[in-house]
This record gives structure tokens, sequence and C-alpha cells, in this order.
């Protein structure tokens, strides 16, 4: 299958065909890494990543996927590049897409990143935008499979706040891969009705399913997967915490829900997570609220049923392989 060329900007862009080839691909380049097989297919080349948010796991997987890939990397903090404020998106898109072989980008509106494939002469990954993650899906679909040896009919949950980013995302991907993919949360924070309809019309030709529930014990019953992320995500002020756990503490993930859904069923997370209190946020938003942790208990974050570090390890892979094939 030839991408050479493509963006990759969200999964709604791809075909389950396609999105599987990139999964398989991730696989082998996987299985050749922890082989010790060299695979510097694009030797000589360059990257440029643009962060306007800041992250651990998406930096380091496409770091350490470039070079293994022969390339070289600038990375461009919030305070490295001009993009939206001295210079527009579109004359940085020309600017870098002339000096560099590709552009990745992560921040803010999914806007952004489609002008900045719109303008540039080179493809364009999404790294992260408040609408989507395509990249968490992938290391996601292959953690899945690799765990379950399948993702069609897979009965995947995802707990909490699906208006955003993952919830978006996720759903998208169930629906394009077929897995049966259902959110529980307050109504409030389904995701958007006009994606939800779009992903409908998907998953009746996939033979997906997209289910919407409040009560998280009918939900969870016979899960596979029980996901969740933080309430609160990047960016957002303090004042909302205190909201967000009220409506959502129901929907924390914790040993009864595990349970509840059966002895098949693992735990993901795309990380960071607020399982305990050693992070200075967690420590704060606990002490202030009362809590010892948030939207996942730290006995089923640290279970055995949890796969969050094969998860994380997977955004490697699966972002190696996406630069591999779109280059």
């Amino acid at each position: 299958m030839n991408l050479k060329g493509r963006d990759f900007l969200k999964l709604l862009d791809y075909t389950p065909e396609e999105i599987s080839y990139l999964i398989d691909r991730a696989a082998e380049l996987k299985a050749q890494k922890k082989a010790g097989i060299a695979h510097r297919i694009h030797e000589g080349k360059n990257i440029a990543l643009i962060f306007e948010k800041t992250s651990t796991r998406t930096r380091c997987a496409f770091e350490v996927a470039a070079r293994d890939l022969g390339m070289g990397v600038t990375y461009l903090d919030p305070s490295g590049s001009q993009i939206g404020k001295k210079e527009s998106i579109a004359d940085t898109a020309r600017v870098i897409g002339r000096m560099y072989d590709s552009i990745e980008y992560r921040g803010f509106g999914q806007k952004i990143v489609e002008e900045l494939a719109k303008y540039a002469s080179v493809p364009v990954w999404n790294g992260l935008t408040n609408e989507f993650h395509p990249t968490q899906i992938l290391a996601d679909f292959l953690t899945i499979r690799e765990h379950f040896g399948k993702l069609k009919g897979i009965n995947f949950v995802y707990m909490g706040d699906a208006r955003y980013n993952m919830g978006n995302s996720l759903m998208v991907g169930c629906a394009k891969m077929g897995l049966n993919f259902t959110a529980c949360a307050p109504a409030e924070y389904f995701p958007d009705q006009s994606l939800i309809d779009t992903c409908k019309a998907i998953a009746a030709e996939t033979g997906a399913s997209l289910t919407f529930e409040t009560d998280p014990m009918k939900a969870t019953k016979g899960a596979d997967v029980i996901y969740t992320d933080v309430w609160v995500s990047m960016g957002e002020p303090v004042e909302v915490w205190e909201k967000r756990i009220n409506d959502l503490g129901p929907y924390q993930v914790n040993k009864a829900l595990m349970d509840n859904a059966g002895e098949q069923c693992v735990f993901m997370h795309c990380l960071p997570a607020f399982h305990d209190m050693k992070t200075t946020v967690g420590k704060e938003m606990g002490e202030k609220f009362g809590r010892d942790s948030m939207e996942v208990t730290d006995e089923v974050f640290e279970s055995s049923r949890s796969i969050v570090f094969d998860e994380a390890e997977n955004r490697m892979h699966t972002i190696k392989a996406v630069m591999a094939e779109t280059l």
C-alpha cells in the first residue's frame, strides 16, 4: 500500500484497510527494533516537531522513532516558534516545508494542523489537537490486538469526558475498525452529535456498534477494554476541577467496575494519569477535594489487568509506522 506524501491528521481521512496496514507496519517495525535490526530507511531526511502543548510520550516517541529511521529532528517548543503569533500558520507551513521533509504539530484547534497541511509542501502529522489524537489510537489498537489477537468485535468502553480528542478519536477508530464502542458519562459529556452521526454511518459498513450510556455498571458489563483519560485536560483552568469531579466522580474506574466487566477485561489510559497523589497537581487537587485518586484508582492502575505501559511504548512504534509510510 502506498501512503507516500499523505498527511496524517485524523483517522476519518483513512480507510479501515489503510489503518490496518499502519498497525501491521508498526508491529513489523517493533519486531525489528526488538531484534536489533536497523531500519534507517529515511537516512538524511529531517523533520520539524512543533509543540504548542508539551508532552512526554509524544515528543519521545517522535524523536526516537525518527532517529531509528535515520532522520534528524528539530523540536520547537511553545517559545521556539512564532506560529500564529508573529507569523501566520500558512507562512510558517510554507517556510518550514521548504527546510524539512515533514512537520508534526501538537497543540490546539484541529483547524491549525489542517491549515499547516494545506500550505505545507510536505506531509503533516497530528500529534494532538483539541479535537483529535490519531497517533494515540493507532497505539491503542496495536496494544489491543497484541493482547486479544484481534480488533473486530472487541467490546470497548470509554469512561468519562468523551467530548474532546480522546473520546472523538476512539469513537472514530472503533467505528472504522469494527469495535463495539460505548461512551459512558453524563449525557452532557458525550461527543458532538454530528460526529456521532458520521461514525454511525461508518459503523453501518464495518459492523461496529456505538452506544451512549450514563450507567457505569450497565456500560461495563462484558467489556473487554475499559479506557479512561484525565478529567481536566492540559490548558484548562483549575476552576473546572470542582465541576468535573462532581460530574465524573461516579465514572471513576475502580476494582468494582473491572470485576463487573469480567476477568477478560483490561484497563487502558493514554497517560498521564492521576491514579495517586504523587504529582504536584494530583496532590493539590486531592487535598482540596478529599480524594486519593481521580479518574482511576491506584489499585486498578497498578494491577495485572492494566496494560497502560505496553500502550505507552506502542506510541513510538505506531508513530514510526506513520512516518515510515508517509515520507
